[in-house]
């Protein structure tokens, strides 16, 4: 009998499709991005503590779908253990970036954000330092 236990990637893809789904999008792209910024808008402030953490991975893993479908990234596990998504060489974390909006506002949309991939992409990547540890 083959093993029923979704992976992890399976359980953020259910989750990006049930985001998709309860804010009735019609797939992961800029229009759906678009909305999920709104919608994140409409949170701030009346989020409860409580339904954070939850509603950051929901929304986070539909942004990170979307930056897989849009610009062909891959969901895996950056350098320091976080999950996001990698990009030409880059990693990107969709809940921070969730996270963000919900704390800053427009100044750190989602929407912006992804509308910037492609310039981001373009650029040379940032060096890493060597003198961290």
């Amino acid at each position: 009998m083959p093993d029923a236990t979704p992976t992890p990637l399976d359980s953020i893809q259910a989750a990006a499709e049930q985001v998709r789904v309860q804010l009735n999008l019609k797939a992961f792209d800029a229009e759906g991005v678009a909305h999920l910024a709104n919608f994140i808008r409409a949170q701030r402030g009346v989020l409860s503590p409580e339904d954070r953490p939850g509603v950051l991975m929901a929304l986070g893993c539909f942004l990170g779908q979307c930056l897989v479908q849009v610009y062909g990234g891959e969901w895996g596990t950056g350098r320091d253990g976080t999950t996001g998504v990698g990009l030409a060489g880059r990693f990107f974390n969709p809940f921070h970036l969730v996270d963000a909006q919900l704390n800053e506002g427009e100044s750190a949309s989602v929407a912006a954000f992804f509308a910037s991939v492609p310039a981001r992409l373009k650029s040379p990547p940032a060096a890493r330092k060597a003198w961290i540890s």
